[in-house]
């Protein structure tokens, strides 16, 4: 009998996800607690072979990584992408500089806001779509300031307090 190999679990999950389902790998939690999220956009990634296998794998970082235009292109850099294991002579760079799909109405939209002083875009997700591509969410941002990072503490504090507060009727 033959064995199966198997299977890492971002790619299983991949493989058992419905249509329209996306199957998250990595996230950039700090995003919404450092800036405040105008708007949210799904970008598509030029990526290489032993990039898009040690993504499957599950060795990704989107901590510090930002997005930033040049002559009317989205790039995104920082992005960490661990070296493929079995990637030999042509594995990547984990920190390479990586170009982002968008349609031309979104690009042109995202640059002419960004222009404006205190907005970026910063990635907050990485996931595997429906027809199994890598997409990374990004989002227009506005930072924020001390006290409004305060205020969103004390908002989650409240909520943990108030769902702390029902488990314990029920």
């Amino acid at each position: 009998m033959a064995k199966k190999k198997k299977k890492g679990k971002i790619v299983q999950a991949a493989a058992n996800a419905k249509e329209n389902e996306r199957v998250v790998i990595s996230s950039n939690g700090k995003a919404e607690y450092l800036y405040e999220i105008v708007n949210r956009y799904v970008a598509g990634m030029k990526l290489t072979g032993t990039e898009v296998k040690a993504i499957r794998t599950g060795k990704v970082s989107l901590k510090d990584s930002f997005c930033y235009f040049v002559k009317g292109e989205l790039w995104v850099k920082n992005l960490y992408i661990g070296e493929y294991k079995h990637g030999n002579l042509f594995n990547h760079e984990a920190r390479r500089v990586r170009k982002l799909l968008l349609r031309k109405r979104e690009l042109s939209r995202l640059e002419s806001n960004v222009k404006e002083k205190g907005f970026s875009i910063v990635p907050t997700e990485l996931f595997v779509s429906s027809r199994n591509f890598m997409k990374l969410e990004i989002a227009l941002v506005k930072g924020k300031r001390k006290f409004d990072k305060r205020e969103s503490i004390k908002t989650k504090d409240i909520k943990r307090e108030m769902d702390r507060e029902m488990r314990q009727r029920y």
